[in-house]
């Protein structure tokens, strides 16, 4: 793939500009507007935010109802030239169990005329290092291999722009780590990805850049650790479970972080804080100086919809 296909670092590869979508009466995307540039870009929002309607758009599979909308300074809809260098990873894996690896993504390579086909679905597979599992039934894979083949199908035409639908879906720690070191590399080759997801901590681990939507609406946009400020301004409440409740509200309180303290009738202490993570800090070696064992730990409101909600209403 030659330098010369991607953008410079200043300029936009994606540009939204009063973007909305509707079916209907139903509103799926709601005036947004936005760029993005190359790098990783994480697309938050709970489920049916609107996520993959945008991706939709992006990608050219849908148009909108209302506002503009380039992708390398194009129109994506019905743009044969510019969906080579698209690469689009749905949420829902297909299922093609009876195939090998390579044979899925040499379909792939197919779909998209891709010459060299043998040559460049090898590179493709190199890419997620899956070398050694290429010959094997899809069915034989674990769930994050699967992810990894799917994403060396979309890979295959070597695509500058990368659109992952909540790739990371039903992995486990290890799977996840590996696909998020696989993006941070295609990200420093020179290649924009944009990921979705309902996951706070994955978007946090992996995205430079930060696009959050709630209810079709942009809620916020940017750096991630200033989204993240702005989140940590919302009052949190975080319920413990303690032996000893009343000693440890007593002491919770003389906190300059906590803002409130009540014990709910089953016994369980419901804290109130903008600033979670200082209580979380002081809560062990509090309830370790007053001889209080703490049983749990959890939050209350931390959904991706109450907290996000938060900063569209306020």
């Amino acid at each position: 793939m030659s330098d010369a296909r991607l953008p410079e670092p200043s300029d936009a590869v994606v540009r939204v500009d009063s973007l909305s979508k509707w079916f209907g009466d139903v509103v799926a995307v709601s005036d947004m507007s936005f760029e993005i540039r190359p790098g990783i870009t994480g697309l938050l929002g709970p489920n049916g935010a609107g996520k993959t309607t945008l991706l939709r758009m992006i990608a050219g599979l849908s148009t909108q109802s209302e506002g503009t909308l380039s992708v390398f300074g194009q129109n994506p809809r019905a743009n044969l030239s510019l969906y080579k260098r698209i690469g689009v990873m749905v949420e829902h894996d297909a299922g093609y169990d009876f195939m090998t690896g390579r044979e899925f993504v040499t379909t792939a390579a197919r779909l998209r005329r891709v010459s060299e086909t043998s040559a460049t679905v090898g590179r493709a597979i190199e890419l997620v290092d899956l070398e050694d599992a290429a010959d094997r039934r899809l069915r034989t894979y674990s769930r994050g291999m699967k992810q990894r083949i799917r994403l060396a199908a979309v890979l295959v035409h070597e695509p500058d722009l990368l659109l992952l639908d909540e790739p990371l879906s039903g992995a486990d720690p290890r799977q996840r780590l590996q696909f998020q070191a696989l993006l941070v590399r295609l990200a420093e080759a020179g290649r924009t990805i944009v990921v979705s997801s309902h996951i706070l901590e994955e978007v946090e681990q992996l995205a430079e850049t930060v696009i959050l939507i709630v209810r079709g609406k942009l809620a916020a946009e940017g750096d991630y650790h200033a989204i993240r400020a702005a989140l940590d301004d919302r009052p949190y409440h975080v319920r413990v479970v303690a032996d000893a409740p009343r000693a440890l509200a007593a002491a919770l309180v003389g906190l300059s972080e906590v803002e409130a303290v009540r014990i709910d009738p089953d016994g369980a202490l419901v804290i109130e804080s903008s600033h979670v993570a200082r209580v979380q800090t002081s809560l062990a070696p509090l309830a370790q100086s007053l001889g209080v064992r703490i049983k749990r730990v959890e939050p209350l409101d931390d959904s991706l919809e109450s907290v996000f909600e938060y900063l569209v209403d306020r």
